[in-house]
């Protein structure tokens, strides 16, 4: 390809600068035979605008606390986001890195990655998802300027979202709740182009968008989104509102392209050789793949060092707090537990160990909370709208309201997978551990954002209430026999399900000391005994599994989780009025169990017969108790009973726990 004849030094335009994201984003795509171009050449126009006049960042500290956050909520178009981060100066972000997008081991996976590319603020690719997540990341930015005030907290959240991103349903729960609590600084661009992957969206979807946002509570424009000065105003007329705003960007996919523009084949595929060469003559670009003018890239790298001045003041600013302030906010940026949480903690252990209280374990946490949060302050509850339920409200804390942002709860709806997106975005934006009740069963509700905060490794803590057939006359449709197998199958996720009130408090001490991995609580409805132990100087649920009672002689394991280790119990003494010697184990974490050495394992599992006992599907069960060990549990749905009528309707009972050790033990003598 010859050299441009035109200079590269001439004045360089809107159009060069958004040339450069266009381009990068087709020799990416092109050389990985893989990928999303038609979005990043159509929101390239935006997001120059965005990039070079409005977002408040600094690429040589991509962690700066008071940056504003920008999610790429259609994260399919990953390429956008790599080209604006090479161009802005990211370090880690290479040129080479953009040759080696979707290729092992590069910083340019085919969708971006919270933790594994500098510059990424979440994982997105699971459309609406993003938008949802930037809904928590605003609302955790107003509360911590509660706090701290506007010299040290005053940044947006701009979100590019797609129309896949607004039909998903969890858009609907993040648009609600943000324009109920006024988010103000939120800013929603979105591309709408009319395209999704079978075609135009006339297809499937004929919804007023804008009606849809305004009735919700949002600030709403249209604008053409190739027009850079009508972007511009738009943005201004956003962070003058004292809603969240949707700006609708008109935009052309695949812009540039003479045969695929505005059409879904530039959707999802590569332009191909010949396309790209039409496609640079069309946009006036003649360089070679990959390759940006120095005018061009000096222009973007001045663009990238624009927030550097204010990063710096913040810093004057945060240096010039009083101690208390500056030692509040960043510890609390670092996810720090105060000085007064392990006292507190302890305390309430220690009174659990002396009152031996028989209480549901949904009861046990909420005395946890109402001795932890206010110890912590940093600890945000909230519900999906059973707080009464899940008891998930420490006494004497105020709730966030639209406009009144210094409460430590969370009201999130009837909306369990919008708050568990917004936990994520919580969570991400640093600030606050947050947690969120609603029961074990709507865990298929909030799922998606769980295994994305899996994936992230980030802290968020899900308290799943009412968790087996011991709920009772709900009935079925709200017994979750399939629930905690289905979470257990998450990398990454802790799933604890504790048997008594000490080890609930234990459960929430692990959950809030996993910096790197998020953690389900699943809790009893029914009321649970204390078990037998001999001091609380340590903590066994760290540890996944541990004996309650050891034998000097074992016939038999009894392993159970839950509201099952009292049965276990049950059976244990049962079985030792027939001459059989049973070892209890609690095994309240089977992931935190799995990790440990294997001599722990196996002094804990023994070498005798096995019998697992949980009220849910055997589903991971294997793994512990063995091919020939026996699992009492469910074998299908529950049923509309008082509790103690389901447990003996399906034979979860001690003496169910008996016949099955015994069958296990004579399974082992042949």
């Amino acid at each position: 390809m010859n050299v441009p004849a035109r200079d590269i030094h001439d004045k360089v335009t809107h159009r060069d600068m958004a040339n450069a994201i266009r381009f990068l984003a087709i020799d990416g795509v092109e050389k990985a035979k893989s990928g999303h171009p038609g979005m990043p050449m159509g929101m390239a126009d935006v997001a120059t605008v965005l990039f070079t006049r409005f977002l408040k960042f600094d690429p040589a500290a991509p962690d700066w606390a008071d940056r504003d956050r920008f999610v790429l909520s259609a994260g399919h178009g990953s390429m956008l986001l790599y080209a604006l981060l090479h161009l802005t100066g990211y370090p880690e972000m290479t040129i080479d890195q953009l040759k080696s997008f979707r290729q092992w081991g590069s910083k340019t996976p085919g969708h971006p990655e919270y933790g594994h590319t500098q510059g990424v603020e979440t994982t997105t690719g699971p459309l609406g998802q993003g938008l949802a997540t930037s809904v928590g990341m605003a609302l955790a930015e107003r509360m911590m300027n509660a706090r701290y005030g506007d010299a040290l907290v005053d940044h947006y959240t701009y979100v590019i979202a797609g129309d896949g991103c607004l039909m998903e349903g969890v858009s609907h729960e993040a648009i609600s709740l943000a324009g109920h609590l006024k988010l103000s600084k939120l800013i929603v661009l979105w591309d709408d182009n009319h395209i999704s992957i079978d075609g135009d969206t006339s297809l499937s979807c004929s919804d007023d968008q804008l009606a849809r946002f305004a009735a919700s509570g949002w600030a709403t424009t249209r604008v053409d989104g190739h027009d850079p000065e009508a972007v511009a105003a738009a943005i201004e007329q956003a962070k003058k509102s004292d809603r969240p705003s949707l700006i609708a960007c008109r935009t052309t996919i695949g812009f540039g392209s003479p045969k695929v523009a505005g059409t879904e084949k530039a959707h999802g595929a590569p332009l191909g050789a010949e396309e790209v060469e039409k496609t640079r003559a069309a946009l006036n670009w003649p360089y070679p793949p990959f390759e940006i003018p120095e005018g061009i890239l000096a222009r973007w790298r001045e663009a990238g060092g624009r927030g550097k001045a204010a990063h710096d003041a913040w810093d004057q600013r945060l240096a010039a707090a009083d101690a208390a302030t500056r030692t509040g906010l960043t510890d609390a940026l670092a996810g720090k537990l105060s000085a007064d949480y392990e006292g507190a903690l302890q305390g309430l252990i220690a009174k659990f160990d002396a009152d031996k209280p028989t209480i549901a374990t949904r009861q046990a946490s909420q005395l946890t909370i109402d001795a932890i949060v206010p110890a912590s302050p940093n600890i945000l509850g909230g519900s999906a709208d059973l707080t009464h339920s899940n008891l998930t409200h420490a006494k004497g804390t105020a709730s966030v309201k639209p406009g009144a942002f210094g409460g430590s709860y969370l009201h999130y709806g009837i909306r369990e997978f919008g708050m568990a997106a917004a936990m994520n975005g919580i969570a991400l934006h640093g600030g606050f551990v947050p947690f969120g009740g609603t029961f074990l069963v709507f865990a298929d509700y909030s799922r998606p954002a769980i295994r994305l905060a899996a994936l992230m490794g980030v802290r968020v803590i899900h308290v799943m209430t009412h968790d087996s057939i011991g709920l009772g006359e709900d009935g079925p449709t709200h017994q979750p026999v399939e629930h905690v197998a289905s979470l257990r199958a998450i990398p990454n996720l802790l799933v604890f399900r504790p048997a008594d009130a000490i080890e609930t408090a234990q459960a929430w001490d692990c959950a809030l000391k996993q910096t790197s991995r998020p953690s389900v609580l699943a809790l009893s409805r029914q009321g649970l005994p204390a078990l037998p132990r001999s001091g609380t100087n340590t903590n066994p649920v760290a540890r996944g599994a541990y004996m309650v009672i050891d034998p000097p002689q074992r016939d038999v394991t009894l392993i159970a989780t839950g509201s099952e280790v009292s049965l276990a119990l049950e059976a244990a003494k049962k079985l030792g009025e027939t001459g059989v010697s049973a070892a209890v184990v609690s095994a309240p974490c089977f992931e935190l169990f799995a990790e440990q050495d294997d001599a722990y394992r196996a002094n804990v599992l023994g070498t005798a017969p096995r019998v697992g006992i949980e009220a849910a599907r055997d589903v991971d069960w294997r793994r512990w108790i063995g091919d020939t060990g026996a699992f009492v549990g469910m074998a299908g749905f529950g049923a509309s009973a008082p509790a103690p009528v389901l447990y003996q309707k399906f034979g979860i009972t001690a003496d169910a726990v008996v016949d099955a050790a015994k069958g296990a033990i004579a399974r082992g003598k042949h």
